[in-house]
């Protein structure tokens, strides 16, 4: 399968059209909401560039202090990507992690919105279903690039993969889960989930709140996904990427459901009455 077209001198992935893609779109559904929120519109125009700057960063790192089995057994392990620069900055010699995409475009998010004065989870709940489509549009380079399949499968939609793109011990096999597929859809659904949510509940929700929906559902899909993947990166024995995602989607859940929780009436009137005797 080709994994992308030649122009002139220059070979363009399609995993980069894909990316580049997904940033857009996700630029422009966010543009389109901010002012539902209050917000000037032309504010993401000024933060998309740092926050793909952000996001490839701590993708990267996320994938150099999380390597999987396969890249290990080449010797692309977190010791070496520390000793050498070059192989550290070559986005063609492994690959990158979602969750430390997430976090590095957070982060810059949060000192973007901190020096600019604006509030921070509005504009997170502004990006979140964005991200959730830009997430939906990149998976389709795993499928180019034929890399993150899942188990082997008989299903009407698996998917085959070339031999010399098949791991160690599934030579023969041909067919395998198309997991770039599921978390697509997973992706889509995620984001409409949240279109809805920020319409439909719009004044119930409070600020944040449609983040921390996005945190919940992207974990809960990515955990159960880990289930069918083949080459899922480890930490002491234990999958790392599914074991972070059911700590996130039980601490965001857990902080909306805190966020929301109804307080007995009694109990509002009694901290009142303490706070009026406190200030007499």
């Amino acid at each position: 399968m080709p994994q992308g077209i030649q122009i002139g001198p220059v070979f363009v992935y399609f995993y980069g059209i894909l990316i580049t893609t997904g940033v857009i779109t996700a630029a422009i559904l966010s543009y389109r909401l901010a002012p539902r929120f209050g917000q000037d519109p032309e504010r993401v125009w000024d933060m998309v560039v740092w926050l793909l700057v952000g996001g490839i960063v701590g993708a990267r790192l996320w994938h150099v202090f999380t390597p999987m089995p396969s890249n290990i057994a080449e010797g692309l392990t977190t010791s070496y990507y520390l000793t050498h620069p070059l192989a550290l900055i070559n986005l063609r010699n492994g690959g990158l992690g979602i969750p430390g995409a997430v976090i590095g475009g957070g982060l810059v998010l949060w000192w973007y919105t901190r020096r600019k004065k604006l509030p921070f989870s509005t504009w997170a709940d502004i990006i979140a279903p964005g991200l959730a489509l830009a997430q939906a549009i990149g998976r389709w380079g795993n499928y180019f690039n034929q890399e993150l399949y899942g188990r082997p499968s008989d299903l009407p939609w698996a998917i085959t993969i070339d031999p010399e793109r098949r791991l160690p011990g599934y030579a023969a096999i041909s067919s395998y889960h198309p997991l770039f597929l599921y978390e697509f859809i997973w992706n889509l659904m995620s984001m409409g989930i949240l279109l809805w949510l920020g319409s439909r509940y719009q004044t119930r929700l409070k600020s944040g709140d449609i983040f921390l929906s996005y945190l919940v559902f992207y974990a809960v899909g990515r955990f159960l996904l880990e289930f069918l993947r083949l080459d899922a990166s480890q930490i002491a024995g234990i999958n790392a990427n599914q074991t972070f995602m059911a700590i996130v989607a039980i601490l965001s859940a857990g902080v909306l459901v805190y966020r929301h929780r109804k307080v007995n009436p009694s109990f509002r009137a009694g901290e009142r009455a303490r706070k009026e005797q406190a200030e007499r």
